[in-house]
């Protein structure tokens, strides 16, 4: 278990991207959660094994369809095992 923690930077509120992020989340049954910041940006902590992290990292870069992600910064750090599933903040 690894955990990966990210700030997506480019139009990604009031594009649904949080949403998009939590369905795909749920979906490669990754836990933590998603939240806007006042920056304009997304931060999101995904906890699972690698693999389902790294298609994770790929579809942050992507983003949901009407959102232009710019850039995504990531910190890689060990799993805590907090969280039960994945939330909106």
């Amino acid at each position: 278990m690894q955990r990966m923690h990210c700030y997506i930077s480019g139009r990604v509120q009031g594009v649904f991207f949080r949403a998009h992020t939590l369905e795909t989340a749920r979906s490669l049954e990754l836990a933590g959660w998603v939240r806007n910041l006042r920056d304009g940006r997304v931060e999101a902590v995904f906890e699972g094994d690698e693999q389902r992290l790294e298609s994770m990292l790929e579809w942050c870069r992507r983003g949901s369809p009407m959102s232009h992600v710019e850039g995504v910064e990531v910190v890689r750090e060990d799993a805590t095992g907090e969280f039960d599933g994945f939330v909106l903040r």
